[in-house]
């Protein structure tokens, strides 16, 4: 059974840095795409940001203006979003994604083509 666990979330000042964590297990994923959502109260679900396999091609929702980057470690199977220059509007529950499947930049930026979540971690920025 797949499983995503996510790490990482917390308070954090405006212009603050957070390392956010996800750990796959159940199946490797070091060729597949693995990315990163938030969800605010009241808005819809919401692409951060994605990477095709490990190593391979990232992609950024718009608003990221290169504050955030996204990486995995060696084996594939634990992907990292580092935040930094945070904003109040940042504050969301995170959720980390997986897909059984490589996809195009279209398709990845869509939460509805992932097929495995994580169940969130909260970041909050204070003003």
């Amino acid at each position: 059974q797949v499983q995503l666990v996510e790490s990482g979330g917390g308070l954090v000042q405006t212009g603050g840095s957070l390392r956010l964590s996800c750990a796959a297990s159940g199946r490797t994923f070091s060729s597949l795409p693995m990315g990163w959502f938030r969800q605010a109260p009241g808005k819809e679900r919401e692409f951060v940001a994605t990477t095709r396999w490990s190593g391979g091609t990232t992609f950024y929702g718009d608003f990221v203006k290169g504050r955030f980057t996204i990486s995995r470690d060696n084996a594939g199977n634990t992907v990292y979003l580092q935040m930094n220059s945070l904003k109040p509007e940042d504050t969301a529950v995170y959720y980390c994604a997986a897909r059984q499947y490589d996809g195009t930049g279209y398709i990845l930026r869509d939460h509805q083509w992932y097929d495995y979540w994580g169940q969130g971690t909260q970041v909050t920025v204070s003003s």
